[in-house]
Order: C-alpha cells, then structure tokens, then sequence
C-alpha cells in the first residue's frame, strides 16, 4: 500500500510598512481682505479616489493655535496641483508669519509645514 504524504507548506506574509504618502503644500500666498485675509494655496497629492486623497489644510501660527482650515470635499485625481482658498481668516495682531499644514484622508495632518509671511 502507498502512502501518499503531504508536507505542510508553510506561508510567511512579509509585514509590509504602509508608505507614508502626505500632501504637499507647493505654495500659498495671504492678502488682507476685507474683516479678514485670504489665503491660496496650491497642494500636490497622488489622490487615488475616495480611499485617499487630500482633504484639507489648515493655517497655524508659530504656537500651532489653528487660525483657519479649509475642508477640501473630494478627491483631485486628475488636477494635480490645485489651487483653493479660503478667506475671512482672523490673523491676531503681531503676527508676521504663519504655517500652512496639510492633511490626507489615510495619514491626517502632515508634519511638514510651509512658512508663509505676511505683509
């Protein structure tokens, strides 16, 4: 009689580190306007649809008080970089420069910050 032996195979999965992806804020600029400012700012992000993309950005000063955050609504696929704004923004007075920070719907808030000063 033949025996028919089946060795155990075994599968190893590599534990694969999820690459950070974070939005980038290629530039921005502030005027004042009206009972407040107004900010553009242009982002870059490989957007891939609903399951990430970059959902916003926000104005910070030097302490990392938030001062404004424009919500970005839905994905930039194929309009890479972009461009919006928001305005009536409340700048405390003395402040010379602020920080632009990006945020993407898989990784939050990103840790690089673009400096902006205002005239």
């Amino acid at each position: 009689m033949s025996v028919l032996r089946i060795a155990p195979i075994a599968v190893g999965f590599l534990a694969v580190t999820a690459q950070a992806d974070p939005a980038v804020v290629e530039d921005a600029s502030a005027r004042e306007s009206g009972a407040g400012w107004r900010f553009d700012v242009t982002l870059s992000h490989g957007d891939t649809g609903w399951d990430d993309y970059a959902d916003g950005w926000r104005i910070e000063d030097a302490s990392g008080a938030v001062l404004g955050t424009r919500e970005l609504l839905h994905p930039h696929v194929d309009e890479q970089p972009f461009t919006r704004s928001l305005s009536g923004v409340a700048i405390p007075e003395g402040t010379g420069t602020v920080f632009i920070r990006a945020r993407t719907s898989v990784d939050g808030w990103g840790e690089a910050m673009l400096p902006l000063t205002l005239d």
